[in-house]
């Protein structure tokens, strides 16, 4: 049996430990039981039990940033086709369809509770991600627009995606499971936000119009899943059911 075979079962072993317990429940004998390895392997591949966590932060986003893979666009695509494809990434890491994972649980609890671990997870993807997203919004916004108001705008958008993940027990409490399981899946949610903020910039309709809202019933499909991080050869950027 290889090291490298180890060292993945005890990532994994402890991922499902430390998304179900936390950092202070989950303990290295039962993380090690599970993964069939001794005690001396986490201090062999991690250090201790602090470094195994941080690791395991950073298998779990990269895991799904496989899972969910970076948008990719030829040039020349337009902005609002990009921020579409934004949010249907940021949309899908966060709600995993049906059901959930330990990765997204894993990821919610270190935002929610944040340990030593997160500074390094901003820093090697969420910041990049962050930046992505800022990248597009220039293309949007005057240039003229200060930095801190660029800031706010990308959590804005950021900040929608993610509440349907942090309150995805309170949602179908409030509208309804019925409402709930027709109108809030993560292509319905992709362009209703897109819709909102592309009409708050001035890139669409608002929607306190027929027009706004005849557009945003037309776009309810959304974007297939299947084709976000794949490299689109199109050179059509005006479909919203095409990008």
């Amino acid at each position: 049996m290889s090291s490298d075979d180890t060292r993945t079962r005890i990532l994994d072993a402890a991922g499902h430990a430390f998304a179900s317990k936390g950092y202070e429940k989950a303990t290295v004998r039962e993380i090690c039981c599970a993964a069939r390895a001794n005690l001396a392997s986490v201090n062999y591949y991690f250090g201790d039990k602090q470094g195994l966590y941080s690791e395991t932060v950073r298998d779990a986003y990269r895991r799904r940033c496989v899972q969910v893979p970076t948008p990719q666009w030829p040039q020349g695509t337009a902005a609002a086709t990009k921020l579409r494809f934004f949010i249907h990434m940021q949309l899908s890491r966060a709600l995993v369809e049906p059901g959930d994972s330990w990765e997204t649980q894993l990821l919610m609890r270190e935002v929610m509770h944040p340990t030593a671990a997160c500074r390094t997870l901003v820093q090697d993807f969420f910041r990049p991600q962050f930046e992505m997203l800022q990248e597009i919004l220039k293309e949007i916004v005057p240039s003229a627009v200060p930095t801190h108001r660029l800031h706010q705008l990308a959590l804005s958008v950021v900040g929608q995606c993610i509440y349907y993940r942090i309150a995805k027990e309170v949602v179908p409490m409030i509208v309804g499971e019925a409402e709930y399981q027709e109108h809030y899946h993560v292509d319905q949610l992709c362009e209703h936000i897109t819709a909102v903020c592309l009409a708050a910039l001035g890139q669409a309709p608002t929607l306190n119009s027929e027009q706004g809202w005849q557009k945003q019933a037309d776009n309810q499909v959304g974007p297939p899943s299947a084709s976000l991080g794949r490299n689109n050869k199109s050179t059509d950027t005006t479909s919203t059911n095409g990008v």
